[in-house]
């Protein structure tokens, strides 16, 4: 089976010293002796003064610009991390309740970060979990055929990628309903 964009990517990350002799923190610390702070710069002193081939160049270099950018030069931080900061980090309870939930199922359940929301699949995507409110968290699911009833409503312009949308905003209400209709969208997927 081919894989995924975001698994490629990782698999190149953890390549990077073996593959070119250095780890991202030791590039980082020659990029910013060298003085560079734009990305063709770096790209042209990786390649060019260290022969370090395009993409990985490319890669170091997308970071490097990152940590740069952010003025604290800390590593960038988990995409999960990021979805609950600020005013939205009451929310992780609810995250982490649907989280075991989900991986209840199986082995085969992927998950896949996204900005601002998680990606939860088998073969297909069958769910997103996603703060999208200080107060409400919604949690997305494939239900094809199933009509709309009660806490489960029609998706609508929330994802066009998801039949129904449950919104929630507590892990109280992350229920055996909830759970029911996220094993039936997981079997399906």
């Amino acid at each position: 089976m081919a894989k995924r964009p975001e698994e490629q990517l990782a698999e190149m990350l953890s390549n990077l010293k073996d593959k070119t002799g250095r780890n991202f923190d030791e590039w980082f610390d020659l990029i910013q002796k060298a003085g560079h702070a734009k990305h063709g710069q770096m790209m042209a002193f990786l390649k060019g003064d260290h022969g370090v081939s395009h993409g990985f160049a490319n890669q170091i270099a997308l970071r490097s610009v990152e940590r740069l950018n952010r003025n604290d030069n800390v590593p960038p931080s988990d995409p999960v991390d990021a979805m609950f900061e600020g005013a939205k980090s009451a929310l992780k309870p609810i995250y982490d309740k649907l989280l075991s939930e989900i991986q209840a199922f199986g082995e085969d359940v992927d998950l896949a970060p996204k900005k601002g929301y998680m990606s939860v699949r088998r073969s297909k995507q069958f769910a997103i979990l996603q703060p999208s409110t200080a107060s409400r968290f919604d949690l997305g699911i494939n239900l094809k055929g199933v009509d709309p009833i009660g806490r489960l409503e029609a998706s609508g312009s929330f994802n066009a990628m998801l039949s129904h949308r449950v919104r929630l905003a507590s892990v109280a209400e992350v229920d055996a309903e909830v759970v029911g209709w996220l094993k039936q969208a997981y079997d399906a997927a």
